[in-house]
């Protein structure tokens, strides 16, 4: 009977029927193939269910192992007595029934000769356990006649410590009470059945081993009693010292770093000073560094284990990459191709399935099962973000809150927003409840955008506060956007401090008395307008007249433009305001509204057209004419804007903005500072004194002397502003400025070589007119080429700057083969410095 599927035994069945679960280098299954073989059986029928072309293939028709093999297929799950009748066409005699998925070494004979001799229809192997409530236990006379079942009883209902093992000697006339094309089981159905009606069922004490593999536990006990020989086992290789197993081929440095009981597969390697302990178990092809270590652990084929690494009490699937220092703690378990970082540390019980890949340095205490990868950094560059029960899950957003709520002083007050979908309610809900049960107070805005809670928290009392939307680019993903006094993005140290407690769980915990409250503040967008309204020549936009487009996005701007259009006297048209009914419009993509406003802005002759994205923080602009700006030129008209306004302060931009930024502001009383480009350094540095505006390429605008933050409101009424006193049309100040040649790509980039790759370029290039304010910049004549590390994802970025198009691309082509030598360079050739 093969047709377990093994939910118990997951990560390691997820992608493998449980029979085929190795216990000491072979199939269980095939430890019970030879069993019968031992025991005279020649002709075996295998019943599959789960995944069965994995059976099929590695056992194929048996002849390998000297036996006839063939294969009865469940299509629907039919249970155990259902899956053998389905193959009674195939059983004319005396037959044995057996699990393919449950360790054991029976005499098989001694069975088979009892039922013959009590001319029995079923006999039962019975087994004594220490606790056999997981069992079904089966009550006998002093001839072994059954007398009664028990399935699965509490201690109460315990009259009898022997169980059945799922081992059965059967007539096959017995298959005849077996009804066809539906579930039925044999301990719970058709043996009642046939006590009932006085069949003679007998049941056979039987000596010697046996193990159900049911969960990860009993899995790790089978190999660790095979390697002790409690059960006799056909154990693959030679012997060495009395209890080590090594197989063919194997390579290991010094012999005497291997103790015992342990077994080693065929082409296992075990490099210098790497140690395989007590009840190490190494599938086929495992690879352990210099320095790994591994013990009390089972390791399934073509796993790596990097240097330095130690894997203990853990069971590790196929072709798993373990990389150097990692740490597997007791209970750990990995599915198949799962790759575990450098450094990284599993705490006891944590299990990751199949083809996941957890980052350098991460600490993981929870099983990773959906998520595709769990990363060393819980915040990426606009907050955390991940897909909504999935990877944001009710638990994990109550952690990360009362992680944010440990960060905080006791008794601190917090600003909540979110956009109006079901998803983000339920995490702002999660966020509020972790909040308030470390002692933190949180004032609810509920739907509006984030640029008023941030307001809130530069005019008010608040310590910080957070938001939750959607993404831009799919709906199913969640980011919660966390910000600062004075409303600036949450800084890399505050960022840091959340992070500590998350990983580490050292969480605050309020008293019941002192559990945080939720507040809902009055008049906040009033309050939001009012000071908006107060940094703008409000006559000087009244007296222009401005006629506009204005698309909302379904975003909750709807809520808050108004009152600041309104007293400006400008005449909007607009589309697509906020609306719960339409909380969701998954497909109302940002271009579609683009498109659909250059018809609308031809169609009503306005001056321009405004697009909201859905968080309310970036602004697209439609000119006259109905033709797109792109966010580079919307970017230097408003420099130019500036520039011409007679303003006098500080501008701020991320190192990898176009230089035509220097060239506009280079006769105005205009002063430009670059910033790493992070959004949090962006606002941070747009919050210093001085400076009057700060932007970043991608339609995020930012007006220090209301909010230092992405805010399209703001972006568009100070827009308003600015061309106030210009007669020319949009289309005309668009013409008029110079177009940028940067080109930027991307380079995949393991995450473990990108430091590697930071460290050669550096010294490659030290000779170089070099700036390091963020990544490598390599600065020359024909202009600039840029290096920066993705934080968030597998890549390298690649941006480059010359005279003209042509310069352009050679300066991208020179860096980008320069980054592509050294990752096709082997690791071991790598961890040298190259000379330049």
């Amino acid at each position: 009977m093969a047709g377990g599927e093994g939910t118990r035994l997951r990560p390691l069945t997820s992608n493998q029927p449980k029979p085929m679960v190795t216990i000491v280098g072979k199939p269980c299954m095939e430890h019970i193939v030879e069993l019968l073989r031992e025991h005279g059986f020649e002709d075996v029928i295998v019943t599959v269910a789960f995944l069965p072309q994995a059976i099929r293939s590695y056992f194929g028709d048996g002849s390998t192992l000297g036996l006839n093999m063939e294969y009865s297929v469940e299509e629907t799950p039919l249970g155990t007595a259902g899956s053998v009748g389905l193959a009674a066409d195939k059983l004319d005699d005396t037959f044995l029934v057996i699990s393919g998925d449950a360790l054991c070494d029976f005499d098989l004979t001694k069975l088979v000769e009892f039922h013959q001799e009590r001319g029995a229809a079923v006999t039962i192997g019975l087994k004594s356990v220490e606790n056999p409530l997981e069992f079904g236990i089966v009550v006998t006379d002093e001839d072994g006649r059954v007398e009664r079942f028990l399935e699965k009883p509490s201690w109460s209902q315990v009259f009898s410590d022997t169980i059945n093992t799922g081992v059965y000697v059967v007539e096959p006339e017995v298959l005849r009470h077996i009804p066809t094309n539906q579930p039925y089981d044999f301990s719970k159905e058709l043996f009642p059945l046939l006590l009932e009606m006085g069949r003679p069922l007998y049941g056979l004490p039987m000596e010697g081993y046996w193990q159900d593999i049911g969960n990860l536990d009993q899995y790790r006990q089978a190999n660790f009693d095979a390697l002790e020989e409690r059960v006799r086992l056909n154990v693959p290789g030679v012997r060495l010292r009395g209890n080590i197993w090594v197989g063919e081929s194997v390579d290991v440095d010094d012999i005497d770093r291997l103790e015992g009981p342990a077994f080693l597969g065929n082409y296992c390697r075990v490099a210098r000073e790497a140690t395989v302990g007590p009840y190490a178990v190494l599938g086929t092809n495992v690879t352990l560094r210099e320095r790994a270590r591994t013990s009390r652990s089972v390791i399934e084929a073509s796993t790596h284990i990097g240097r330095g690494a130690l894997v203990e009490g853990a069971i590790v699937g196929r072709s798993c990459d373990i990389r150097a220092h990692a740490r597997l703690h007791e209970g750990v378990a990995l599915g198949d191709e799962v790759t575990i970082g450098a450094e990284s540390v599993l705490m006891p019980g944590v299990r990751v399935y199949p083809h996941k890949e957890v980052d350098t340095g991460t600490q993981i205490f929870e099983s990773l099962i959906w998520e595709s990868r769990a990363s060393s950094s819980l915040f990426d560059k606009d907050g955390v973000s991940g897909l909504v029960n999935v990877d944001l899950t009710p638990e994990v957003v109550t952690r990360l809150a009362v992680a944010f709520g440990t960060a905080l002083p006791r008794g601190a007050h917090v600003v909540a927003s979110r956009e109006a979908a079901a998803a983000c309610r339920l995490v702002e809900r999660a966020m509020i409840a972790g909040l308030n049960s470390t002692g933190v107070n949180v004032a609810d805005l509920r739907v509006l955008p984030s640029a008023v809670g941030r307001h809130l928290l530069k005019k008010h009392d608040y310590d910080a506060g957070f938001h939750v939307g959607l993404s831009s680019h799919d709906q199913e993903i969640v980011i919660i956007r966390f910000f600062e006094q004075p409303g600036i993005q949450l800084t890399p140290a505050m960022q840091k401090e959340v992070e500590k407690h998350f990983s580490r769980q050292e969480l605050r915990r309020a008293a019941a008395a002192d559990v945080g409250t939720v507040d809902y503040p009055v008049r906040a967008r009033e309050s939001y307008a009012e000071d908006l309204l107060a940094t703008l020549d409000v006559e000087a936009i009244r007296r222009r007249g401005h006629r506009i487009v204005v698309d909302y996005g379904y975003s909750a701007a709807s809520l808050v433009l108004p009152l600041v259009l309104g007293p400006l006297g400008v005449e909007a048209v607009s589309a697509h305001a906020f609306s719960p009914a339409q909380a969701g419009n998954g497909d109302a993509t940002l271009r579609s509204l683009i498109g659909q406003t250059k018809k609308l802005v031809a169609a009503v002759g306005a001056d321009f057209g405004a697009v909201v994205d859905r968080s309310a923080e970036r602004l697209y602009l439609i000119d006259e004419k109905g033709r797109e700006i792109p966010v580079e030129q919307t970017l230097l008209l408003f420099l130019r804007l500036l520039g011409s306004d007679g303003r006098r302060g500080k501008l701020a931009f991320p190192v990898t903005v176009t230089s035509e930024v220097d060239r506009i502001v280079k006769a105005s009383g205009l002063e430009i500072i670059r910033t790493p480009a992070s959004h949090s350094e962006l606002t941070k540095a747009a919050a210093a004194d001085g400076v009057i505006f700060a932007a970043a390429v991608g339609g995020g605008y930012v007006f220090p002397d209301f909010l230092p933050a992405y805010d399209a409101t703001a972006s568009l009424c100070k827009l308003l502003e600015l061309l106030a006193p210009v007669n020319d049309p949009l289309s005309s100040l668009v013409a008029d400025l110079p177009v940028s040649t940067l080109v930027h790509r991307q380079l995949p980039c393991p995450w473990s070589q990108k430091g590697l790759v930071m460290r050669v370029l550096t010294e490659r290039l030290k000779d170089r007119d070099l700036d390091l304010l963020d990544g490598i910049k390599v600065n020359d004549r024909r202009g600039w080429a840029q290096l920066l590390p993705d934080p968030d994802e597998p890549l390298i970025h690649i941006y480059a700057e010359g005279s003209s198009d042509e310069a352009s691309n050679e300066l991208e082509d020179e860096l980008r083969a320069l980054v592509e030598d050294v990752l096709q360079r082997e690791v071991g050739e790598t961890e040298a410095p190259i000379s330049s």
